[in-house]
């Protein structure tokens, strides 16, 4: 699908020849290290202190059993060094057969990490996930060992990652803060609603996770409503910005804009919307006097100016959590969406929290992601995925990109689409390719889904959304390595894909070397308009366009194209690029370059958009369109559901 991008190329590493002296002296120290880590991570880190980042052109892979080295220029003089954490996710462990089928392709992945340079952020989402897989592990040894706390999360019973939470008692909300914990973090389509009587400027904080080498908390938004105007302006203004502790605060979004005509679009809707500060709000309105948002503009010292929040009077505030960024309404009015920034994602959400001048009446967080609880799941074995044997045979593998807190996604593609007679069967095999988590709750959810159901792979990195390209590389190597299948397929687990029509779709084609099937775009450009969230560089890609790509909610390739994929990152030779879907496209055409007969086959019927009637592949589905369209392709109707 979609995400910037760094391009870059990797030179082959060559294998280091130790002798054996340094050899053994070199295990023993890393069996100590390690040895440290499991007993006292924390402690550990501290131990070991600043980083010992090599930044030479490569790292060499010493023997197998050592540690994968990291290379990075993101060098951090306080975190543990990231070959030591590295080496701590390939460790082998006494795992089931289960559980070391949802690390098949995680124990190929370490190439990748060899090149984490070709992604920002790259190494710390590697340095995040070895302490959250050391805190898993350490959970999981406790539990199996009867050592765990009966009010953890793989111990308890009761749901752990409510749908919703609510707070309506006043008495609970405090005279100048109040703070909501949010389990499980935000997925799109979540959102917080906040009711209350502003009587002065207030803010609203979504607060995550601290990152590393951070000691607070970061602000994945900072919602300040400044009623009574600020220094710059002396008027009502709404300002939005992040904070973290390594760059403080970012770059502030004032609506109404200090820069006239500064208003960028987010999930196509304005970033400010164009009636705030404006002179002319009577024509926001619809209804006569009696409508709240003329009373507002009537009331203010200058009554032609407006503003959605007024002093004394009740507002109604939802944040809702989009595709591109988070959106504010007013009173059911859209007035501000801010896109998310760089590794400040709605996921790493652990807290909303609100302050400042506000007499609070309501909050309520809903459409939050969910587990469902596995004991009172009553059709689990129709449910689990049926299981592969080593490089099995299969017309067709499906890699479906998921993030660690969308269980209630993954649960409804298991309930619809998944339950075809050819995945049943086994000569289509389905999986879900999902990163850590930072939520020490959800990475254990997760656990469970995967002992439960058999159908994750597991990725060895924090799910940043600039880093989906890996999970490419990751599909095409389980899909040539895990398995060998002759065809391919990427798709996301908001698509229903109709599998059959696939199939059939590809037997047409007649076509079992160098295919690319899917919605073909030929004459794509860049983005070089540096607001957009797909922005380019000419560093990036120096081109006016890119070759022919296909469009990420659901694409196939041929065999020999995926293994090509698989072959050429493992030697370090194959270019990253940050959208994932043409970064194939890219892959594709070096290959066509070097010989191969390349044929590219239009779907029109795979709507990347949403869904319309006929669909092959329809994205965009929430849980309950899946089940719907499931429901009508069981009577025949191949009809969309509410957006057709």
């Amino acid at each position: 699908m979609e995400v910037k991008t760094i391009d870059v190329k990797v030179l082959p590493k060559k294998m280091k020849k130790w002798g054996g002296g340094a050899l053994i002296g070199s295990l023993f120290i890393l069996l100590v290290l390690r040895y440290t880590v499991m007993k006292n991570p924390i402690a550990e880190r501290s131990f070991l202190g600043p980083p010992t980042f090599n930044t030479s052109n490569t790292l060499k892979w010493p023997q197998a059993g050592l540690p994968p080295a990291v290379q990075s220029s993101e060098v951090s003089d306080q975190a543990i060094s990231a070959d030591i954490l590295v080496y701590g996710l390939f460790i082998q462990r006494n795992f089931s057969d289960k559980v070391q089928t949802a690390l098949q392709t995680w124990h190929h992945m370490k190439h990748v990490i060899d090149c984490s340079q070709g992604f920002p952020n790259a190494v710390e989402a590697i340095r995040e996930a070895g302490v959250a897989w050391d805190n898993l592990m350490n959970s999981v040894e406790n539990d199996q060992n009867g050592d765990s706390d009966e009010k953890s999360p793989l111990k308890a019973k009761e749901k752990q990652c409510p749908y919703f939470l609510t707070k309506m008692n006043a008495i609970e909300f405090g005279d100048n803060s109040y703070r909501l914990q949010i389990p499980c973090g935000l997925v799109q389509g979540s959102s917080i609603t906040v009711i209350g009587t502003p009587n002065g400027n207030f803010q609203i904080d979504l607060t995550g996770e601290s990152l590393p080498k951070e000691k607070n908390h970061s602000i994945i938004l900072h919602y300040n409503v400044r009623i009574c105007g600020d220094k710059i302006t002396e008027e009502p203004v709404i300002v939005q910005n992040t904070w973290t502790d390594t760059h403080h605060w970012g770059e502030e979004e004032r609506c109404p804009s200090a820069v006239p005509g500064n208003n960028k679009k987010v999930d196509d809707l304005n970033q400010c919307n164009q009636m705030v500060g404006r002179n002319d709000s009577k024509r926001f309105t619809s209804g006569g006097s009696s409508n709240i948002w003329s009373q507002m503009a009537n009331n203010r010292s200058n009554p032609r100016q407006f503003f959605p929040f007024k002093q004394g009077y009740p507002s109604v505030m939802t944040l809702r959590v989009g595709e591109e960024g988070i959106q504010m309404t007013v009173d059911g009015k859209h007035i501000t969406s801010f896109a998310y920034r760089e590794r400040l994602e709605p996921w790493l959400v652990s807290e909303v929290r609100i302050s400042g001048d506000l007499e609070l009446i309501s909050v309520l967080a809903s459409g939050l992601p969910t587990s469902e609880d596995i004991d009172k799941i009553v059709d689990v074995e129709a449910l689990a995925s049926v299981p592969l044997s080593p490089h099995m045979p299969l017309d067709l593998f499906i890699g479906v990109f998921s993030t660690a807190n969308n269980f209630k996604r993954r649960m409804a593609l298991r309930r619809t689409w998944m339950q075809y007679s050819a995945v049943r069967s086994g000569a289509v095999a389905v999986r879900f390719f999902v990163g850590l988590h930072k939520n020490q709750m959800v990475n254990e959810k997760l656990w469970e889904e995967v002992q439960t159901y058999g159908d994750i792979q597991l990725m060895p990195f924090v799910d940043y959304y600039s880093l989906i390209t890996w999970k490419t590389v990751a599909i095409c190597t389980f899909g040539t390595q895990a398995v060998s299948a002759k065809y391919v397929m990427k798709t996301d687990d908001d698509s229903f894909v109709r599998v059959d029509e696939v199939i059939a779709s590809l037997k047409r084609t007649n076509v079992a070397h160098g295919l690319l099937y899917g919605l073909i775009n030929s004459d794509s450009r860049p983005h070089r308009n540096s607001d957009s969230k797909w922005y380019i560089s000419p560093e990036e890609w120096p081109e006016d366009t890119y070759p022919p790509w296909a469009h990420g909610p659901g694409y196939v390739i041929s065999h020999d194209i995926a293994k090509a994929v698989y072959k050429r990152h493992k030697r370090g030779r194959l270019k990253m690029f940050k959208l994932e879907d043409v970064a194939m496209g890219i892959w594709i055409a070096e290959m066509k370059k070097g010989g191969l007969k390349v044929s590219y086959i239009n779907e029109e019927r795979v709507h990347a958009l949403g869904c319309k009637n006929g669909y092959v592949v329809a994205h965009y589905q929430s849980a309950g369109e899946m089940l719907c369209l499931w429901q009508k392709l069981q009577v025949g109707e191949v009809k969309c559901c509410g957006n057709g």
